[in-house]
């Protein structure tokens, strides 16, 4: 019996769960990524906050926990993502434009970051306890992988939620089809002499054995490792911020949740009329600044014009739930047998483009150095008068 290429993608596609973004996989690569730059002094201290076993702790094991215990932490929906209201790709690429952000104050990716860095922070200063800091660590890894999901980072339809697009002969949305099927098919065709290990320990060593592992040895040789490695450092570069003192500071939405941890720090000065405002990024910590050219992507190249002409432009899933950005709600993996005008995005201009420009593999590659380098900022040991002021940095795998 012949398989079509949909069964062959049923496994992946499985275990790339629509309930998550970038799907399992994606959270798990930049977790895997992260855990291979870590300073030596510092996979042993989270594995202290997370509570795991010696030799058995993978940070990318929790790099899905928000989404997943997300039913019984309802009031953590809106830090997956930020939204701008004048945003519109591909029409417009506003971030945030004249109007600010939407939703409520400090409720988004971008200050999720910021806040449970502060209170992981304070575990360091002994000023959170272990429960707090547990928390903060698994939204952190898992934020920071949100933050590197371009369709997290825009407000329009959900990002990509209510969408409807064609990706061959399946039916799916635009959300989904940047968590799912654009990785599952980029898992699927990694050449098979990346299933023998690398000439790096550390590489191996973060390895679990899962079904992915063939793609983060291509990811790295082909890209962290070669035409990526002298730029990797850069992911970490913040400008010298304008409006604060480029302190560390906390929004207290986790800390008051625990009683812990409360924002003290100066709120941008702004004119927005519409919006709410978000925490400036400090010299060390700018998630604004990473995450500024991954919006740019949604105008320059997720959301195609075609979806917004005829005909397809009449063609979207109910959008009657407003301004949510839970993933996967309307995910159909199944052929199209309707007559529907759908745009069909597996097409070389497209997905052809995603990657031979390795589109979705740099994203998830700047996730894992961003996120590295944060927990090395925030828990590694650090000789200040040896190496200057501490900053996020990442180590080499040559070791």
């Amino acid at each position: 019996m012949r398989l079509s290429a949909f069964t062959v993608l049923l496994p992946i596609l499985s275990y790339l769960d629509g309930a998550t973004a970038w799907g399992a996989v994606g959270h798990e690569v930049v977790a895997t990524i992260a855990q291979m730059y870590l300073h030596p002094t510092v996979l042993p201290k989270l594995c202290e906050i997370l509570d795991f076993a010696p030799g058995e702790c993978h940070i990318a094991s929790v790099a899905t926990w928000a989404d997943q215990h997300r039913m019984q932490m309802r009031w953590s929906a809106s830090l997956h993502y930020v939204g701008a209201l004048d945003d519109y790709p591909s029409k417009t690429c506003a971030f945030p434009g004249s109007r600010g952000w939407a939703g409520s104050r400090q409720i988004n990716v971008l200050d999720g970051i910021r806040n449970t860095s502060s209170l992981l922070q304070g575990w360091v200063n002994h000023d959170v306890n272990d429960d707090v800091a547990e928390e903060a660590l698994k939204f952190l890894i898992h934020f920071v992988g949100d933050m590197h999901q371009p369709l997290h980072l825009t407000g329009r339809d959900r990002g990509g939620n209510s969408v409807k697009v064609r990706f061959g002969r399946r039916v799916t949305n635009l959300h989904s089809l940047w968590d799912g099927f654009l990785i599952a098919k980029a898992v699927r065709e990694v050449p098979r002499n990346y299933s023998r290990p690398l000439p790096y320990p550390k590489v191996e060593r973060a390895l679990r054995g899962t079904i992915y592992d063939s793609y983060i040895r291509r990811l790295l040789w082909e890209g962290l490792l070669n035409p990526w490695a002298t730029e990797a450092e850069s992911w970490l570069g913040c400008p010298t911020p304008s409006t604060t003192d480029g302190s560390l500071s906390s929004s207290g939405l986790l800390g008051m949740m625990h009683n812990a941890y409360y924002y003290t720090g100066k709120l941008v000065q702004s004119i927005i009329k519409d919006g709410v405002e978000i925490i400036p990024d400090s010299d060390t910590i700018c998630p604004y600044a990473w995450s500024k050219p991954i919006h740019e992507l949604n105008c320059d190249l997720i959301w195609p014009k075609e979806i917004d002409e005829p005909p397809y432009n009449t063609v979207s899933f109910d959008d009657s739930f407003g301004h949510d950005h839970s993933h996967g709600d309307h995910e159909v993996f199944m052929e199209d047998e309707s007559k529907s005008p759908l745009l069909n995005l597996d097409t070389p201009e497209y997905a052809g483009r995603v990657y031979r420009e390795m589109i979705i593999e740099k994203l998830l590659a700047q996730g894992g150095i961003r996120l590295a380098g944060l927990l090395n900022y925030l828990f590694a040991d650090y000789d200040e008068d040896t190496f200057g002021p501490r900053r996020p940095f990442i180590t080499t795998l040559n070791v």
